[in-house]
């Protein structure tokens, strides 16, 4: 790196910058009916094209209800419940049997004695 004649980092920042500000007084800069007019027609592009997607989106969706596309889906998605999940009922009652035959034994222990 010995060989490198480009000066030290403040000198090529500063040389970028002043070659910013040059290229920055080459542009032409619009008018601003030309800047009015021009964010006008964006502004209408972006209003049709997003009614438009909505639309497409809307109409697919209103024709693949047509076509049952979402009730075969629906019914599929209804019947498989995931079984890993236990009932609260089914848990608290189990846990009361288990402790009713705990009970039972002990008793039935304690009237052998």
């Amino acid at each position: 790196m010995a060989g490198n004649k480009q000066g030290n980092i403040f000198k090529r920042m500063g040389k970028g910058v002043k070659d910013v500000f040059a290229e920055l007084k080459k542009v032409v800069w619009p008018t601003m009916e030309k800047l009015k007019s021009t964010s006008a027609v964006v502004l209408l592009v972006i209003v049709f094209f997003a009614v438009f997607l909505t639309l497409i989106g809307s109409g697919g969706r209103w024709l693949l209800d047509k076509v049952g596309f979402y009730d075969s889906v629906a019914t599929t998605a209804s019947e498989s419940e995931p079984e890993s999940v236990p009932d609260q009922t089914t848990t608290e009652s189990t846990a009361d049997t288990t402790e009713g035959t705990s009970e039972t034994s002990e008793s039935t222990e304690a009237s052998e004695a």
